[in-house]
Formats: structure tokens, C-alpha cells, sequence
């Protein structure tokens, strides 16, 4: 019970306050380790393509499994101290580990811009939520940029983060928030990281491969909640969920195209270098700033209706056991 009452309080706190800009976050930390670890193990392998997926895979397996021995060891001393005690070191883990009303207030950011006519700050809003080249975007670009990454991080921000949470707290959640950070910043297919960020890479895929489908239903049924096209993006999802190299990724954002009935995606600019990605949904109509907003809402009813769902499997499954 710790766990559901951990999870749903976290999720409150993460609707009222977001990710404080002064506080800590363990995912800022993940980063540092991330490249503090990179450093150190690109001294101790060959500087061959065999070397470099052998410390990269050492990475892979250190950083979750660190992660998740050091906090579950944390919340089983906070609650042996004292239950009330584990319940607030889960809940204030909990919250960390999702990013719904940051991913909102973010996208906002970039929609206020567009209003306003700056593309240059749209622009610059853009780039702080997304891995491509912003700097030549046109307000289309920017657009479909921002809905993109509300749509995908639904994903790896909020479902992935609750079907963890539901199945291990906090500590379970945190091992994928860890697993979600390497391939963020080492899972690229370019020369400095093909090899070393491979197993971080796959390892994400794999982490994804479930919440990303369950993000993309609940994602559908959100848009029916929301006044969106949900029958398209159902028809959408299911025709496009494959257009995108990772086997996650098209997942929730055809679901959004299609509830949207735009399209999303096509070729990209990564730092510096072309990508020619396939189209996402049918452009029925020009993707506009708006969008965003309505993505929005897909995103904060789609949450909703996780935490409910989640709360009520576990909650259910664990009066069955008993």
C-alpha cells in the first residue's frame, strides 16, 4: 500500500510544483555519472569498436543497477526508522521520477513564443526539450518540434516512469529514469557513440517496449476525452507506429498526429547531421502553434487516466493476493 499512496502523492506534488529549478534532481545526477563514468571507461577499453561496446555495456549494467541498489537501500532504512519516514522518501522520489507538468509548462513555453511572433525565442524555447538542430526551424518546425517531444515524453516521462513505479516504488522507477538518461545522451548512432552508447540504446528499447504501447492507448483514449480525432489516431497509430528507427518512439506520437490529424516528423537535423525519418499521419491540415495546447491536454488527461488505471491493477492484484 506504501507504494500506491507514495505514487499518487507523488503525482500531486509533480502536478502542483513541477521540478523546482533549486532542487536537486537525481536525474541531473545520472548525467554527471554518465559522464564522469564515459570518461573513465573510455581510458580503462581499446579504442576499437569491440572495446568500446565492452565499456559501453559496463556502463549499462553500473548505472541502473547502481541506482537501484543504492535507492531501494535508502527506502528500506527510511522505513525501518520509520514507516512514515519510507513513505516520504518514496513519495519525494516518486515525484522526481515523472515529468508531466514540467513537459506542459516547457511546450507552453514554446507555444508563448510563437504567439508572440519570436521565432528566435521559439526557437531557443524549443531546444531546451528536444535533441535535434533548432537553430534553422521555421514556425512549422518549431511546432511540430514541440508537439513531437510532448507526445514522445509522454512516454518516458510518464507512463514508463508509473509502470515501474506500480511494479518496484521509487527505486524501480529510478532504475528506468537511469536507463532513459544514458540512451538521452549516449544512444546515438554517430561515430562517437554507435558502438559505446549500443547497449544503452537497446537496453532503452527494451525498457520501453510495453509503456510505450500502453502510452499510445492511453494516449487514444485521451483524445476522446479531449474533443480530438480519437477513431484517426487509433487508425493513424496503427498504420504508422513502425515509422521511426526506435521501435517506441512513433508509438504515442502517431497516436498524436493522428488525434490531431497532422503530420509529424519526416527528416531532421542532428547535431549537424542529416537524418531522412519517415512521416508520421496525414496532413489533413497545417500543423499550427495551437497544437501544442491541445497536446497538452491529450498529455494531462492520458496521465490521469495511467495513474488511475495503475493505482487499480496494483491496488487489485495485491487484495487477490492476499
Amino acid at each position: 500500500m506504501t507504494i500506491c499512496v507514495a505514487a499518487f502523492l507523488g503525482f500531486l506534488l509533480d502536478m502542483w510544483l513541477a521540478d523546482p529549478g533549486w532542487m536537486p534532481h537525481p536525474v541531473v545526477l545520472m548525467g554527471k555519472c554518465i559522464t564522469r563514468l564515459e570518461e573513465v571507461l573510455r581510458r580503462r577499453f581499446p579504442v576499437t569498436p569491440k572495446g568500446e561496446h565492452a565499456a559501453g555495456c559496463v556502463l549499462a549494467v553500473f548505472l541502473p543497477v547502481g541506482t537501484l541498489v543504492l535507492t531501494g537501500a535508502i527506502c528500506l532504512l527510511a522505513g525501518r526508522i520509520h514507516p512514515l519516514l519510507g513513505l516520504v522518501v518514496q513519495t519525494f522520489w516518486c515525484w522526481q521520477a515523472l515529468a508531466v507538468k514540467g513537459l506542459a509548462e516547457e511546450s507552453k513555453n514554446v507555444y508563448r513564443q510563437l504567439a508572440a511572433e519570436d521565432l528566435p525565442g521559439a526557437r531557443r524555447a524549443v531546444a531546451r526539450i528536444v535533441g535535434r538542430d533548432t537553430q534553422a526551424l521555421t514556425e512549422e518546425g518549431v511546432t511540430k518540434a514541440a508537439v513531437e517531444t510532448v507526445a514522445e515524453n509522454f512516454s518516458d516521462g510518464v507512463v514508463a516512469p508509473l509502470f515501474y513505479m506500480m511494479i518496484g516504488g521509487a527505486p524501480l522507477a529510478l532504475c528506468y529514469k537511469a536507463v532513459n538518461t544514458m540512451d538521452s545522451m549516449i544512444g546515438y548512432k554517430n561515430q562517437r557513440y554507435l558502438q559505446f552508447g549500443r547497449a544503452a540504446a537497446k537496453l532503452d528499447d527494451a525498457a520501453n517496449y510495453l509503456p510505450s504501447r500502453l502510452a499510445a492507448v492511453f494516449w487514444i483514449a485521451a483524445a476522446g476525452l479531449t474533443g480530438q480525432d480519437a477513431p484517426n489516431a487509433w487508425r493513424i497509430w496503427r498504420r504508422d507506429r513502425r515509422n521511426h528507427a526506435s521501435p517506441n518512439s512513433a508509438q504515442t506520437e502517431s497516436a498524436c498526429a493522428g488525434a490531431l490529424g497532422v503530420q509529424l516528423a519526416g527528416p531532421a537535423y542532428y547535431f549537424g547531421e542529416y537524418y531522412n525519418k519517415p512521416t508520421i499521419g496525414d496532413a489533413k491540415r497545417p500543423i499550427e502553434p495551437r497544437d501544442i495546447l491541445r497536446a497538452n491536454r491529450m498529455l494531462f488527461a492520458g496521465a490521469g487516466l495511467a495513474l488511475v488505471l495503475g493505482l487499480g491493477l496494483r491496488a487489485g492484484i495485491l487484495a487477490f493476493l492476499r
